[in-house]
Protein backbone atom coordinates (compact mmCIF):
# COMPACT_ATOMS: atom_id res chain seq x y z
CA UNK A 1 0.00 0.00 0.00
CA UNK A 2 1.30 3.45 -0.88
CA UNK A 3 1.21 5.91 2.02
CA UNK A 4 2.01 9.60 1.68
CA UNK A 5 2.60 11.97 4.61
CA UNK A 6 2.48 15.74 4.06
CA UNK A 7 4.61 17.49 6.66
CA UNK A 8 7.96 16.59 8.22
CA UNK A 9 7.34 17.90 11.71
CA UNK A 10 6.94 15.87 14.90
CA UNK A 11 3.58 14.26 14.11
CA UNK A 12 4.45 13.74 10.45
CA UNK A 13 7.68 11.92 11.19
CA UNK A 14 5.98 9.77 13.81
CA UNK A 15 3.15 8.95 11.39
CA UNK A 16 5.60 8.01 8.65
CA UNK A 17 7.66 5.80 10.97
CA UNK A 18 4.55 4.06 12.24
CA UNK A 19 3.19 3.40 8.75
CA UNK A 20 6.62 2.08 7.68
CA UNK A 21 6.49 -0.62 10.39
CA UNK A 22 4.15 -2.54 8.10
CA UNK A 23 6.39 -4.16 5.45
CA UNK A 24 3.50 -4.03 2.97
CA UNK A 25 3.56 -0.22 3.01
CA UNK A 26 5.67 2.08 0.86
CA UNK A 27 5.92 5.41 2.68
CA UNK A 28 6.81 8.82 1.27
CA UNK A 29 7.11 11.98 3.37
CA UNK A 30 6.91 15.41 1.72
CA UNK A 31 8.33 18.46 3.54
CA UNK A 32 8.12 21.95 2.07
CA UNK A 33 11.22 23.22 3.90
CA UNK A 34 14.76 22.10 3.13
CA UNK A 35 14.93 19.79 6.14
CA UNK A 36 12.59 17.90 8.46
CA UNK A 37 12.00 18.88 12.08
CA UNK A 38 12.96 22.54 11.81
CA UNK A 39 10.28 23.74 14.23
CA UNK A 40 11.13 20.89 16.57
CA UNK A 41 14.68 22.21 16.84
CA UNK A 42 13.40 25.44 18.40
CA UNK A 43 11.18 23.89 21.08
CA UNK A 44 12.12 24.28 24.72
CA UNK A 45 14.60 27.04 23.86
CA UNK A 46 16.56 24.55 21.80
CA UNK A 47 16.37 21.81 24.46
CA UNK A 48 13.18 20.16 23.11
CA UNK A 49 10.65 19.61 25.87
CA UNK A 50 9.37 16.46 24.15
CA UNK A 51 6.72 15.39 26.67
CA UNK A 52 5.33 15.75 30.19
CA UNK A 53 4.60 12.87 32.55
CA UNK A 54 1.37 14.62 33.61
CA UNK A 55 -0.11 14.57 30.10
CA UNK A 56 -3.83 13.81 30.19
CA UNK A 57 -7.05 15.30 28.83
CA UNK A 58 -7.06 18.10 31.42
CA UNK A 59 -4.06 19.75 29.75
CA UNK A 60 -5.67 20.11 26.31
CA UNK A 61 -8.04 22.63 24.76
CA UNK A 62 -10.35 22.97 21.79
CA UNK A 63 -14.06 22.55 21.14
CA UNK A 64 -13.74 18.92 22.32
CA UNK A 65 -10.58 18.38 24.42
CA UNK A 66 -11.74 14.82 25.15
CA UNK A 67 -10.91 13.98 21.54
CA UNK A 68 -7.28 13.41 22.61
CA UNK A 69 -8.17 10.63 25.07
CA UNK A 70 -7.99 7.68 22.68
CA UNK A 71 -4.64 8.72 21.18
CA UNK A 72 -3.11 9.34 24.62
CA UNK A 73 -4.35 6.01 25.93
CA UNK A 74 -3.04 4.11 22.91
CA UNK A 75 0.34 5.85 22.93
CA UNK A 76 0.92 7.75 26.13
CA UNK A 77 3.97 9.22 27.80
CA UNK A 78 5.49 5.90 28.90
CA UNK A 79 4.99 4.46 25.41
CA UNK A 80 6.55 7.55 23.90
CA UNK A 81 9.65 7.44 26.10
CA UNK A 82 10.05 3.70 25.49
CA UNK A 83 9.76 4.31 21.76
CA UNK A 84 12.39 7.05 21.76
CA UNK A 85 14.69 4.89 23.85
CA UNK A 86 14.36 2.18 21.19
CA UNK A 87 15.55 4.79 18.69
CA UNK A 88 18.61 5.45 20.86
CA UNK A 89 17.48 8.59 22.70
CA UNK A 90 18.05 8.95 26.44
CA UNK A 91 15.74 11.33 28.30
CA UNK A 92 15.56 13.01 31.68
CA UNK A 93 12.43 14.05 33.59
CA UNK A 94 12.49 17.23 35.68
CA UNK A 95 10.58 17.67 38.94
CA UNK A 96 7.96 19.66 37.03
CA UNK A 97 7.20 16.62 34.88
CA UNK A 98 8.83 18.05 31.76
CA UNK A 99 10.84 15.55 29.73
CA UNK A 100 13.99 16.56 27.83
CA UNK A 101 16.65 14.67 25.91
CA UNK A 102 19.54 13.83 28.26
CA UNK A 103 21.85 15.67 25.86
CA UNK A 104 19.80 18.84 26.48
CA UNK A 105 19.82 19.40 22.71
CA UNK A 106 16.79 19.39 20.44
CA UNK A 107 18.84 18.16 17.52
CA UNK A 108 19.26 14.82 19.35
CA UNK A 109 15.50 14.27 18.99
CA UNK A 110 15.44 15.33 15.34
CA UNK A 111 18.48 13.21 14.49
CA UNK A 112 17.18 9.94 15.99
CA UNK A 113 13.93 10.44 14.07
CA UNK A 114 15.78 11.27 10.86
CA UNK A 115 18.02 8.20 11.19
CA UNK A 116 14.99 6.03 11.93
CA UNK A 117 13.25 7.27 8.77
CA UNK A 118 16.29 6.19 6.78
CA UNK A 119 16.44 2.75 8.44
CA UNK A 120 12.74 2.13 7.83
CA UNK A 121 13.05 3.01 4.17
CA UNK A 122 10.83 6.09 4.26
CA UNK A 123 11.40 8.24 1.19
CA UNK A 124 11.89 11.76 2.57
CA UNK A 125 11.55 14.50 -0.04
CA UNK A 126 12.33 18.01 1.21
CA UNK A 127 11.74 21.34 -0.55
CA UNK A 128 8.51 19.88 -1.91
CA UNK A 129 5.63 22.30 -1.41
CA UNK A 130 2.29 20.64 -2.05
CA UNK A 131 0.00 22.60 -4.35
CA UNK A 132 -3.14 20.48 -4.17
CA UNK A 133 -4.62 17.16 -3.20
CA UNK A 134 -7.42 15.36 -4.99
CA UNK A 135 -9.62 12.32 -4.50
CA UNK A 136 -9.42 9.46 -6.98
CA UNK A 137 -11.74 6.49 -7.32
CA UNK A 138 -9.33 4.77 -4.96
CA UNK A 139 -6.80 6.82 -3.05
CA UNK A 140 -5.51 10.34 -3.55
CA UNK A 141 -3.30 12.40 -5.83
CA UNK A 142 -0.91 14.94 -4.39
CA UNK A 143 0.66 17.59 -6.62
CA UNK A 144 3.74 19.71 -6.05
CA UNK A 145 5.17 22.25 -8.46
CA UNK A 146 7.48 19.60 -9.92
CA UNK A 147 5.61 16.30 -9.76
CA UNK A 148 2.52 14.34 -8.85
CA UNK A 149 2.14 11.46 -6.41
CA UNK A 150 -0.51 8.79 -5.99
CA UNK A 151 -1.24 7.18 -2.64
CA UNK A 152 -3.75 4.76 -1.19
CA UNK A 153 -3.66 6.52 2.19
CA UNK A 154 -2.88 10.18 2.85
CA UNK A 155 -1.84 11.74 6.16
CA UNK A 156 -1.98 15.53 6.51
CA UNK A 157 0.51 16.61 9.19
CA UNK A 158 1.21 20.19 8.11
CA UNK A 159 1.15 21.70 11.59
CA UNK A 160 -0.47 25.00 12.51
CA UNK A 161 -0.13 28.65 11.55
CA UNK A 162 1.96 29.65 14.60
CA UNK A 163 5.64 30.51 14.23
CA UNK A 164 5.82 31.33 10.54
CA UNK A 165 9.57 31.99 10.72
CA UNK A 166 10.05 28.35 11.68
CA UNK A 167 7.66 27.01 9.09
CA UNK A 168 4.22 27.65 10.55
CA UNK A 169 1.58 27.92 7.83
CA UNK A 170 -2.16 27.79 7.28
CA UNK A 171 -1.67 25.49 4.30
CA UNK A 172 -2.85 22.39 6.13
CA UNK A 173 -6.19 24.03 6.83
CA UNK A 174 -6.51 25.05 3.18
CA UNK A 175 -5.62 21.58 1.95
CA UNK A 176 -8.27 20.00 4.12
CA UNK A 177 -10.76 22.71 3.15
CA UNK A 178 -10.29 21.66 -0.47
CA UNK A 179 -11.51 18.22 0.60
CA UNK A 180 -14.67 19.58 2.20
CA UNK A 181 -13.43 20.15 5.73
CA UNK A 182 -14.07 23.33 7.72
CA UNK A 183 -11.90 25.31 10.12
CA UNK A 184 -12.55 27.16 13.36
CA UNK A 185 -11.21 30.65 13.99
CA UNK A 186 -7.48 30.64 14.66
CA UNK A 187 -5.71 32.51 17.44
CA UNK A 188 -2.27 32.47 19.04
CA UNK A 189 -1.62 30.25 22.06
CA UNK A 190 1.53 30.05 24.19
CA UNK A 191 2.44 33.59 23.28
CA UNK A 192 3.63 36.79 24.96
CA UNK A 193 1.12 39.30 26.34
CA UNK A 194 1.04 42.99 25.55
CA UNK A 195 0.42 45.27 28.51
CA UNK A 196 0.32 48.95 29.37
CA UNK A 197 4.05 49.63 29.87
CA UNK A 198 3.77 53.12 31.34
CA UNK A 199 5.53 51.98 34.51
CA UNK A 200 7.21 48.75 33.44
CA UNK A 201 9.16 49.70 30.31
CA UNK A 202 12.35 50.04 32.38
CA UNK A 203 11.96 46.42 33.54
CA UNK A 204 12.90 44.89 30.18
CA UNK A 205 14.80 41.67 30.89
CA UNK A 206 13.85 41.45 34.58
CA UNK A 207 12.47 38.09 35.68
CA UNK A 208 10.25 37.33 38.66
CA UNK A 209 8.72 34.20 40.15
CA UNK A 210 5.10 35.21 40.64
CA UNK A 211 1.53 34.14 41.09
CA UNK A 212 -0.64 35.40 38.22
CA UNK A 213 -4.35 36.13 38.54
CA UNK A 214 -6.20 36.96 35.33
CA UNK A 215 -9.35 39.03 35.84
CA UNK A 216 -12.03 40.38 33.54
CA UNK A 217 -14.24 43.13 34.93
CA UNK A 218 -13.42 42.00 38.46
CA UNK A 219 -14.10 38.30 37.84
CA UNK A 220 -11.19 35.88 38.20
CA UNK A 221 -10.75 33.82 35.02
CA UNK A 222 -7.80 31.72 36.15
CA UNK A 223 -4.66 31.67 38.24
CA UNK A 224 -1.17 30.41 37.53
CA UNK A 225 2.31 30.44 39.02
CA UNK A 226 5.76 30.56 37.53
CA UNK A 227 8.37 32.72 35.89
CA UNK A 228 7.41 36.07 34.38
CA UNK A 229 9.79 38.06 32.21
CA UNK A 230 9.21 41.75 31.58
CA UNK A 231 9.68 42.98 28.01
CA UNK A 232 9.51 46.30 26.21
CA UNK A 233 5.96 45.45 25.04
CA UNK A 234 4.61 43.59 28.08
CA UNK A 235 5.41 40.22 29.64
CA UNK A 236 6.65 36.81 28.59
CA UNK A 237 7.73 33.55 30.21
CA UNK A 238 6.26 30.06 30.77
CA UNK A 239 3.62 31.18 33.26
CA UNK A 240 2.45 33.87 30.84
CA UNK A 241 2.28 31.47 27.91
CA UNK A 242 -0.06 29.20 29.84
CA UNK A 243 -2.68 31.91 30.32
CA UNK A 244 -2.28 33.59 26.92
CA UNK A 245 -4.95 31.54 25.11
CA UNK A 246 -7.52 33.03 27.50
CA UNK A 247 -6.41 36.56 26.67
CA UNK A 248 -6.41 36.44 22.87
CA UNK A 249 -10.12 37.07 22.34
CA UNK A 250 -11.17 38.94 25.50
CA UNK A 251 -11.22 42.62 26.45
CA UNK A 252 -11.05 44.52 29.74
CA UNK A 253 -8.43 42.16 31.17
CA UNK A 254 -6.32 42.86 34.23
CA UNK A 255 -3.42 40.71 35.38
CA UNK A 256 -2.44 40.83 39.05
CA UNK A 257 1.06 39.68 39.98
CA UNK A 258 1.96 38.46 43.42
CA UNK A 259 5.66 39.33 43.39
CA UNK A 260 6.47 37.76 46.76
CA UNK A 261 4.52 34.51 47.04
CA UNK A 262 6.18 33.06 50.18
CA UNK A 263 4.81 35.84 52.41
CA UNK A 264 1.22 36.84 53.14
CA UNK A 265 0.39 40.54 52.90
CA UNK A 266 0.17 41.05 56.67
CA UNK A 267 3.46 39.22 57.22
CA UNK A 268 5.12 41.27 54.51
CA UNK A 269 3.77 44.49 55.99
CA UNK A 270 5.20 43.58 59.42
CA UNK A 271 8.55 42.81 57.81
CA UNK A 272 8.62 46.16 56.03
CA UNK A 273 7.66 48.00 59.22
CA UNK A 274 10.57 46.33 61.03
CA UNK A 275 12.86 47.25 58.13
CA UNK A 276 11.64 50.85 58.36
CA UNK A 277 12.07 51.05 62.13
CA UNK A 278 15.61 49.64 61.84
CA UNK A 279 16.66 52.46 59.51
CA UNK A 280 14.06 55.24 59.93
CA UNK A 281 16.13 57.83 58.06
CA UNK A 282 17.01 55.64 55.04
CA UNK A 283 15.59 56.96 51.77
CA UNK A 284 12.80 55.04 50.03
CA UNK A 285 15.05 54.63 47.01
CA UNK A 286 16.80 51.74 48.79
CA UNK A 287 13.83 50.52 50.82
CA UNK A 288 13.15 47.34 48.84
CA UNK A 289 16.81 46.35 48.43
CA UNK A 290 17.04 42.71 49.48
CA UNK A 291 13.31 42.19 48.93
CA UNK A 292 12.85 42.45 45.16
CA UNK A 293 15.05 42.89 42.12
CA UNK A 294 16.39 46.45 42.41
CA UNK A 295 14.67 47.70 39.25
CA UNK A 296 11.42 45.98 40.13
CA UNK A 297 11.45 47.41 43.65
CA UNK A 298 12.00 50.90 42.29
CA UNK A 299 9.06 50.53 39.87
CA UNK A 300 6.81 49.45 42.75
CA UNK A 301 7.71 52.60 44.64
CA UNK A 302 7.32 54.82 41.59
CA UNK A 303 3.92 53.28 40.83
CA UNK A 304 2.75 54.51 44.24
CA UNK A 305 4.02 57.99 43.44
CA UNK A 306 6.31 58.03 46.46
CA UNK A 307 9.18 60.49 46.74
CA UNK A 308 12.24 58.22 46.68
CA UNK A 309 14.52 60.68 48.46
CA UNK A 310 12.31 60.65 51.59
CA UNK A 311 12.28 57.96 54.31
CA UNK A 312 9.44 55.43 54.43
CA UNK A 313 6.49 55.95 56.75
CA UNK A 314 4.28 53.30 58.34
CA UNK A 315 1.56 54.17 55.82
CA UNK A 316 4.06 53.70 52.99
CA UNK A 317 4.90 50.20 54.29
CA UNK A 318 1.26 49.14 54.09
CA UNK A 319 0.85 50.52 50.57
CA UNK A 320 4.06 48.88 49.37
CA UNK A 321 3.14 45.51 50.89
CA UNK A 322 -0.25 45.56 49.18
CA UNK A 323 1.18 46.52 45.79
CA UNK A 324 3.84 43.80 45.92
CA UNK A 325 1.09 41.24 46.49
CA UNK A 326 -1.28 42.73 43.87
CA UNK A 327 0.81 44.42 41.20
CA UNK A 328 -1.60 45.29 38.34
CA UNK A 329 -0.90 45.04 34.63
CA UNK A 330 -3.53 46.10 32.11
CA UNK A 331 -3.51 43.64 29.20
CA UNK A 332 -3.84 45.31 25.82
CA UNK A 333 -3.61 42.16 23.68
CA UNK A 334 -1.31 39.34 22.69
CA UNK A 335 1.54 39.05 20.25
CA UNK A 336 0.42 37.47 16.98
CA UNK A 337 0.58 34.02 15.45
CA UNK A 338 4.06 34.77 14.11
CA UNK A 339 5.43 34.89 17.67
CA UNK A 340 3.18 32.14 19.09
CA UNK A 341 4.40 28.63 19.78
CA UNK A 342 1.02 27.00 19.09
CA UNK A 343 -2.18 27.71 17.18
CA UNK A 344 -5.47 27.58 19.07
CA UNK A 345 -8.22 26.33 16.76
CA UNK A 346 -8.03 24.32 13.58
CA UNK A 347 -10.00 21.71 11.67
CA UNK A 348 -12.90 20.58 13.91
CA UNK A 349 -12.23 17.23 15.57
CA UNK A 350 -15.87 16.29 14.99
CA UNK A 351 -14.92 15.75 11.33
CA UNK A 352 -12.44 12.98 12.26
CA UNK A 353 -12.67 9.67 14.09
CA UNK A 354 -11.02 9.83 17.52
CA UNK A 355 -9.98 6.16 17.37
CA UNK A 356 -8.11 6.45 14.05
CA UNK A 357 -7.89 10.16 13.12
CA UNK A 358 -9.42 9.22 9.78
CA UNK A 359 -11.67 11.76 8.08
CA UNK A 360 -15.39 11.05 8.41
CA UNK A 361 -15.84 12.70 4.99
CA UNK A 362 -12.89 11.23 3.09
CA UNK A 363 -12.01 7.60 3.87
CA UNK A 364 -8.28 7.01 3.72
CA UNK A 365 -7.45 10.62 4.65
CA UNK A 366 -5.98 11.23 8.11
CA UNK A 367 -4.93 14.36 10.02
CA UNK A 368 -2.54 14.76 12.94
CA UNK A 369 -1.17 17.27 15.41
CA UNK A 370 -1.73 20.99 15.33
CA UNK A 371 -3.79 21.09 12.12
CA UNK A 372 -6.66 19.75 14.23
CA UNK A 373 -8.52 21.89 16.77
CA UNK A 374 -6.40 20.71 19.70
CA UNK A 375 -3.78 22.67 21.60
CA UNK A 376 -2.04 21.87 24.85
CA UNK A 377 -0.65 23.72 27.83
CA UNK A 378 2.95 24.85 27.96
CA UNK A 379 5.37 22.18 29.13
CA UNK A 380 5.63 19.38 26.56
CA UNK A 381 1.91 18.69 26.12
CA UNK A 382 1.74 19.81 22.50
CA UNK A 383 4.62 17.57 21.47
CA UNK A 384 3.03 14.64 23.30
CA UNK A 385 -0.13 15.23 21.24
CA UNK A 386 2.06 15.27 18.12
CA UNK A 387 3.63 11.89 19.01
CA UNK A 388 0.34 10.31 20.08
CA UNK A 389 -1.68 11.58 17.12
CA UNK A 390 1.08 10.76 14.65
CA UNK A 391 1.32 7.23 16.00
CA UNK A 392 -2.44 6.74 15.81
CA UNK A 393 -2.78 8.11 12.29
CA UNK A 394 0.19 6.03 11.14
CA UNK A 395 -1.76 2.89 12.00
CA UNK A 396 -3.96 3.82 9.01
CA UNK A 397 -7.21 2.75 10.57
CA UNK A 398 -5.89 -0.40 12.18
CA UNK A 399 -7.22 0.69 15.58
CA UNK A 400 -10.87 1.01 14.62
CA UNK A 401 -13.32 0.16 17.39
Amino acid sequence: MKVLVIGGGASGMMAALTAAEDPNNTVTLLERQNRVGRKLLATGNGRCNLSNIHADVSHYHGEDPGFVRFALERFGVDDTLTYFKSLGLLTVTEDSGKVYPFSDQANSVVDVLRFALERHGVQVLCSREVISIGKKARGYTVKTAEESFYCDKLIVACGGAAGSKLGGTDFGYRLLASMGHSCTSLSPSLVQLKTDTSFTRSLKGVRADAKLTLKQNGTTLLENRGEVQFTDFGISGPAVFEISRYASDRKDLLLLLDLLQPMQEEELCDFLLQKQSGAPEAPLEDFLTGVLHNRLGRVVLQYLGLELSLPASAADCKKVAHLIKFFPLTITGTMGLEQAQVTAGGVPTSEFRPDTLESRRNPGLFATGEVLDIDGDCGGYNLQWAWSSGRLAGKLGGNKI
